[in-house]
């Protein structure tokens, strides 16, 4: 079956006021989403936006963009709000069914990109939210009497409680108003640094850029999501070496920043996907093709997921790839190649390069 890949931009309006938009990725444009069972939307917050309380019917992780942002959150069955404060280079996994809130008290605006799975969503390859509050809220819902009888209320009680909030998804709130402060008894890690100074990153090459990973041993949560993150930075006309999945898992790469080339090649041995990709683009990567990046001068950085909680990455370039493995009698045979060329190819992958400086 043949297989449309695209880079596209979120090309939907959930909604926008004056407090904020979010935007998502349809399947009409991005196919693979819906059939890789994979989601993507857009947060933009304006200084004083306010994201209503709310969940979700799937897990995803959310990768600051731009800004600084207050985020509550409670999981079922707990009587504690939790609060912690992210900002630009953060990601925090949000597990289906957690009940969050969104607040920007910065001044400038926060721009929050959301991946994840949709494995249990009423939609496949979207993001299905439901409100605590507001116009699109639950309890509004519901008949006022019966929100009173549940309650303990009277019925203008009741009214008041589901149908005062006109804002929907996204409100502005007014100058002055305090957030609560970031929890201090927080015994589970819910966020950390995935866009990090060099020398903090998981794999460095000198001129070429930074790759790090979040996976189920960063965050034991995600083993239950099912998901775990990525985050390259290359320098400009550095090269992402080429690698796939081996555990069978898909891919959703979004330009975070800069732009540049991906390849990407199937089972067939031609290009499933061959062109130039810029900042705000997202797509997929199916199931055991290899994918490959070329940054622009000015360089790029990649935020990115696979649905599984512990991914096996698997190069085929440096010496820990395919090629250096194979004894030399099987790699002459299958490229068809002299000793001699056997002997040159197996010479230049001798390091472990993930990432390919510029070659001068």
């Amino acid at each position: 079956m043949e297989m449309k890949l695209v880079a596209e931009a979120a090309d939907e309006t959930a909604y926008e006021g004056d407090g904020g938009g979010y935007y998502s990725w349809s399947t009409s444009k991005s196919p693979l989403l819906k059939d890789s069972k994979l989601g993507a939307g857009k947060l933009l917050l304006h200084p004083l936006g306010f994201a209503l309380p709310h969940y979700a019917d799937s897990s995803k992780f959310g990768y600051v963009l731009q800004g600084v942002c207050t985020v509550g959150l409670v999981t079922p069955n707990s009587t504690k709000e939790t609060v912690v404060v992210i900002k630009k280079g953060d990601v925090i996994p949000l597990p289906s069914g957690v009940v969050s809130w969104w607040f920007n008290g910065g001044e400038t605006d926060l721009i929050i990109v959301f991946i994840g799975e949709t494995t249990k969503a009423q939609i496949p390859g979207q993001f299905t939210y439901f409100f605590m509050a507001g116009v699109l809220g639950i309890l509004r819902g519901f008949q006022s009497d019966v929100v009173a009888k549940v309650f303990g209320l009277n019925n203008k009680e009741a009214e008041d409680i589901a149908t005062s909030q006109p804002g929907a998804l996204i409100v502005k709130l007014r100058n002055g108003i305090e957030f609560p402060n970031a929890s201090e008894d927080v015994k589970e890690k819910l966020y950390g640094a995935i866009d990090t100074p060099e020398p903090e990153a998981d794999v460095v090459v000198k001129g070429g850029g930074i790759i790090n990973s979040l996976t189920e041993k960063d965050f034991p949560m995600l083993v239950g999501m099912g998901l775990s993150a990525r985050f390259v930075r290359l320098k400009g006309k550095a090269i992402l070496a080429p690698s796939y999945v081996a555990d069978g898992s898909v891919q959703a790469i979004y330009v975070a920043k800069g732009s540049g080339r991906i390849q990407v090649v199937g089972g067939d041995g031609t290009p499933s996907f061959d062109d130039e990709v810029g900042e705000g683009e997202l797509m997929v990567v199916p199931q055991f093709f290899a994918v490959t990046v070329i940054a622009d001068e000015c360089g790029m950085e990649l935020f990115s997921i696979t649905n599984t909680s512990k991914p096996v990455f698997e190069q085929l370039a440096g010496k820990v790839s395919v090629w250096k493995a194979l004894s030399p009698v099987v790699l002459q045979s299958a490229l068809n190649i002299s000793p001699q060329l056997d002997q040159i190819f197996r010479s230049k992958n001798t390091e472990r390069l993930m990432i390919i400086p510029p070659r001068s």
